[in-house]
């Protein structure tokens, strides 16, 4: 088995429901972001980083994101009958993927400062790693309301609860999928599999990140691009 991922997940099934009405007519991957798509986006972040593999995952109006795609090389991982949430759809492309581990990122958000696909890369210690995940301060997590979803320990393993978000990008080992057994699930649930283990560590993102699930993010982050060119 490889070590170190050369594949990308890229989560576009979803509905957009936060970004209603915009994703009446189309699916929020191909939302646009400064002129620019955030599947696009997604897309640039992972071939700079060298993950030249990619793969998307279609469902809520795939027809038109799978068009938009046509000719770039993405492998497409349909989920036809029902979205199977981040886990369940991560589990059904590894047809696609491989046993290595894989990188994945979610499309609705913007960042500015160094790849965080690159960093991860980086950062990627598989003999003491099962999943390694960017986070960013809530308090500089643009676009986003509540609180943080970890703490970051000196160490770098991954707590729950604290001021962290998770960024959307991150690196796991896949075996540990098989042992979940519903269809559909988050990947909170591999998650909590690795921290039982004291295997699930983060990194801190040193740039901007916008949340661009709901209208208003749009706005955001073009101001946040402006200001951080």
């Amino acid at each position: 088995m490889r070590h170190r991922p050369d594949a990308v997940m890229i989560f576009a099934a979803g509905f957009g429901t936060r970004m209603a009405p915009l994703t009446d007519t189309r699916p929020k991957p191909l939302i646009e972001v400064a002129g620019r798509a955030l599947i696009d986006r997604a897309r640039d972040l992972a071939t700079d980083a060298g993950l030249h593999r990619q793969v998307v995952n279609l469902h809520y109006l795939g027809a038109m994101l799978a068009d938009h795609l046509v000719s770039t090389g993405v492998a497409l991982s349909w989920e036809r009958d029902a979205i199977l949430d981040t886990g369940g759809g991560l589990r059904a492309a590894l047809p696609h993927l491989g046993d290595a581990p894989v990188a994945t990122l979610n499309p609705d958000a913007v960042w500015t400062g160094p790849n965080p696909l690159t960093a991860l890369l980086d950062a990627w210690h598989p003999d003491t790693m099962d999943g390694l995940l960017m986070t960013i301060p809530a308090a500089r997590a643009t676009g986003r309301s509540g609180g943080g979803d970890f703490t970051l320990t000196e160490s770098g393993h991954l707590t729950r609860g604290g001021d962290h978000v998770y960024c959307g990008a991150q690196i796991v080992k896949t075996e540990r999928l098989a042992e979940i057994p519903d269809h559909a699930f988050s990947l909170n649930r591999l998650w909590n599999l690795f921290a039982d283990d004291g295997r699930l560590f983060g990194l801190t993102h040193p740039g901007g990140w916008c949340d661009v699930g709901h209208p208003a993010g749009i706005t955001l982050a073009e101001t946040m691009l402006a200001r951080d060119v």
